[in-house]
């Protein structure tokens, strides 16, 4: 069974924690039924409530700004993306020995998408693909840097390091082979553009095979927009991925960006590999398709 906590500095919840939560400042929402959604994200703890709701938990501390973040920048953004996105409808504040803030958002219906889905991919390439469009159309006035849209040259200690304890695990010297190819890519001379920078299978929710929602902007932010990219080598079969890099757009220069991007998947191999081994394959399958393209 997985664990529940994957950081050491994390607050792990359950469900009477969040009931007392509701109950103490939001009791018209305390008697609805709330069931956990599994492992839920890296730094989320997720609760579905009744029907329509969903109650967040931040993991630790450095999540918590993405509350805000969403509270004030998702109405804004929302109405010129062609999917529908996380809405907040009230911020709960630390009690009853949770110390962070903590919010209830609509809930968004929806699968995970998979590479191995036999059906038709090349629509999703091209729904993922006009996502990554429009959040690069956004206006960028008043953004804040995204998590991932500054230099690669930033990562450089942290993908070497973790690069070495993924050995045997991946190819690590295709990794740093790559990865040392991609810093010496021309960079971003653009306009800051805005860029999801978390478009992991887990952020996509699909019905049907046709993207409906993205979740989770806590990386969101404007520069370089090259790392939206890298959705293609995590949720893509090779055969779509032409496809979404015909819709997608940018130069060959970021591409090469993006494949030194997705090497910096490589720390959550080891990181994660015992404490959440779907998001661990999920980075290891992804380096290894990038290093299998040559």
């Amino acid at each position: 069974m997985t664990s529940l906590r994957l950081h050491d500095d994390e607050f792990v919840t359950d469900a009477g924690l969040v009931r007392r939560l509701l109950a103490g400042q939001m009791p018209e929402w305390a008697e609805l039924p709330l069931t956990r959604i599994g492992l839920s994200g890296t730094m989320n703890q997720l609760y579905r409530l009744g029907d329509d709701l969903l109650v967040r938990l931040p993991r630790r501390a450095n999540a918590v700004e993405q509350l805000h973040f969403e509270r004030d920048w998702l109405p804004r953004l929302a109405p010129h993306l062609p999917v529908r996105v996380p809405e907040q409808v009230a911020l709960g504040s630390p009690g009853e020995g949770y110390p962070h803030e903590w919010a209830v958002y609509r809930y968004l219906d929806g699968e995970h998408p998979s590479v191995d889905d036999p059906g038709d991919t090349d629509a999703l390439a091209e729904d993922l693909a006009a996502f990554v469009v429009a959040m690069r159309g956004l206006d960028p006035a008043g953004a804040r840097g995204g998590y991932r849209t500054g230099p690669l040259s930033d990562r450089d200690d942290y993908v070497r390091e973790w690069a070495a304890k993924a050995d045997g695990l991946v190819d690590a010297s295709a990794v740093l082979r790559i990865w040392d190819e991609a810093l010496t890519a021309p960079a971003w001379t653009g306009d800051p553009a805005w860029a999801h920078s978390d478009l992991l299978p887990g952020n996509l929710l699909v019905r049907d095979g046709r993207l409906t929602a993205v979740i989770d902007f806590g990386a969101a932010g404007a520069g370089d927009p090259c790392y939206d990219l890298t959705v293609a080598w995590n949720c893509l079969p090779i055969r779509s991925r032409r496809r979404f890099r015909d819709t997608a757009g940018l130069d060959d220069a970021a591409w090469a960006r993006a494949r030194g991007w997705a090497m910096t998947w490589v720390g959550g191999i080891a990181y994660y590999r015992e404490t959440n081994p779907v998001m661990a394959e999920m980075g290891r399958r992804a380096v290894a398709e990038i290093i299998a393209e040559g």
